[in-house]
């Protein structure tokens, strides 16, 4: 994958790929360069007016693609449940959206925000959308994680961080869930047969909105500004960070629970394998992960087993 480029993805042509949070960022990248190859790109997004902003610029960008918005909100299920409703097939799925190191909040399920957006809104809406892509002839999962994951374990005991908020080890515990989750669920697909693969990447440190969305909402000014200036001296661009994000996706020798990142220290560079916590491959903690997130959202993914 040396020098691997956006010029390397295969023709998506016939292929209908779903992008949480593609209204900016990351996921905005990653439905452009998906659509200009040929796919049906549905963006599914929270705000439908920085939604239909997100629209207006990938039909810019992209002349003649066909490009679609929904609305999702993956801090409240029953959104979750009204976005996967109409679907029969799908291609792709790229569980990208995100929220990092915010206030304590919780979702309208009652959730941390953080475990509740990254993992739980993700965990129901890629099981609720598990007929459709099995109904596809080689779908994909793709969940995006982050090396931030070092910063925690998840604590079955305390999965939503209520004992003791720390909203950066909250972040990470949450990133750690998503590798989990692409552990187990790359388990299960293939105890299944099902011709699904599950994978996951990062950006390394990329220059998007995620940064300066925290210090904004706590109200600090010296934070954001901070966060602003590390984006413009440290991060690569969102363009470059998406790279591993669409490798992930579309190239063709992706593993199942594969992690996918820059090849430069996991900072920067072209798409790489990528070195994960221990923790982030148990057996036991996947499927505890698992059973807890089933029991709290109520989606079970009953056409894989156990």
């Amino acid at each position: 994958m040396t020098g691997w480029n956006t010029h390397d993805i295969p023709d998506q042509g016939g292929r209908t790929a779903v992008v949480t949070g593609a209204n900016g960022g990351l996921g905005q990248v990653v439905a452009r360069e998906l659509a200009r190859k040929g796919a049906r790109v549905v963006l599914a997004c929270r705000s439908e007016t920085r939604g239909r902003e997100a629209v207006a610029r990938l039909a810019d960008e992209v002349p003649g693609a066909e490009v679609e918005l929904r609305r999702l909100d993956l801090g409240d299920l029953a959104s979750v449940r009204e976005f996967a409703r109409p679907w029969d097939r799908l291609d792709l799925l790229v569980n990208n959206a995100g929220v990092m190191a915010m206030p304590y909040g919780t979702t309208a399920d009652g959730f941390e925000t953080q475990f509740g957006v990254n993992h739980l809104g993700h965990f129901a809406l890629t099981g609720l959308l598990m007929p459709a892509l099995l109904a596809a002839p080689r779908a994909r999962v793709v969940t995006v994680s982050s090396m931030a994951h070092l910063l925690g374990n998840i604590d079955p005991g305390d999965l939503d961080s209520g004992r003791r908020y720390r909203r950066w080890v909250a972040y990470g515990r949450s990133k750690t869930a998503n590798l989990l989750f692409t552990h187990e669920l790359a388990r299960r697909l293939e105890a299944s047969g099902a011709r699904v693969t599950a994978a996951a990447a990062h950006p390394g440190y990329a220059a998007t909105g995620l940064q300066t969305a925290g210090p904004r909402a706590r109200g600090s000014r010296t934070a954001e500004r901070l966060m602003s200036a590390g984006n413009r001296v440290l991060a690569q661009s969102a363009e470059a960070g998406a790279l591993p994000v669409l490798y992930a996706a579309t190239a063709p020798d992706v593993r199942p629970d594969s992690f996918t990142g820059p090849s430069l220290a996991m900072w920067r560079g072209a798409p790489a394998p990528s070195w994960r916590a221990p923790w982030t491959l148990d057996d036991r903690a996947g499927r505890r992960l698992w059973a807890e997130s089933e029991r709290l959202t109520g989606v079970s993914y009953d056409s894989l087993g156990s």
